[in-house]
């Protein structure tokens, strides 16, 4: 899939937003990316999962992980693609871990992935718990790079099915907030 293509899906699918959005980085934008939006849509999340897996195939991957919420259908996906096994990690008492009886074994190669990034700090926190576990973090997969091209991963092979530049801003020096905006986090009620 092109760029263009990706993105008028996201058009589409009304998951390309506009306003003020305090991410969860803690940095604000005027535009945000709910994948949540697309992803609703088994049809295009499989077709995302497959472009994605397509981009990783030659690693013999056993596991693909991902942060809850936005990993989770993620994850699933692109699992389904290479025919391996999907879990999720999630927040509990604010820190990333693995529940619900997922495990990892030492020396298992896995492939973290996620809706969107930004700083890659939900990522960071996933390829910790891989490796705290003994499993290969063998590379980074997802649909939304909005790092700007800044998203390290420790050496890592990553790849995204679309790059987009949407400014971000720290809280102190947002525009938007400037102009007296209130904001809002997506994907919650939360709004200031």
């Amino acid at each position: 899939m092109e760029k263009q293509e990706i993105l008028q899906v996201f058009k589409d699918t009304g998951a390309l937003l506009e306003g003020h959005f305090l991410l969860t980085s803690g940095k604000h934008s005027s535009q945000y990316m709910q994948c949540a939006q697309v992803l609703q849509y088994p049809r295009i999340a499989g077709r995302f999962g497959a472009e994605l897996a397509r981009k990783f195939e030659y690693l013999q991957i056993e596991t693909v992980i991902g942060p809850a919420m936005g990993g989770i259908i993620v994850a699933h996906e692109v699992a389904r693609a290479l025919g391996v096994k999907s879990i999720f990690a999630e927040r509990q008492g604010g820190e990333m871990t693995l529940r619900r009886g997922f495990k990892l074994s030492a020396g298992e190669k896995v492939l973290v992935v996620e809706d969107v990034v930004t700083t890659g700090g939900s990522v960071k926190e996933v390829l910790n718990i891989v490796r705290e576990a003994g499993a290969v973090p063998v590379g980074v997969g997802v649909i939304v790079d909005r790092s700007g091209g800044q998203a390290d991963f420790g050496g890592l092979p990553f790849h995204s099915l679309v790059q987009v530049n949407i400014e971000a801003y720290e809280p102190d020096n947002c525009p938007l907030c400037a102009k007296g905006l209130p904001w809002e986090k997506p994907g919650s009620r939360e709004s200031k």
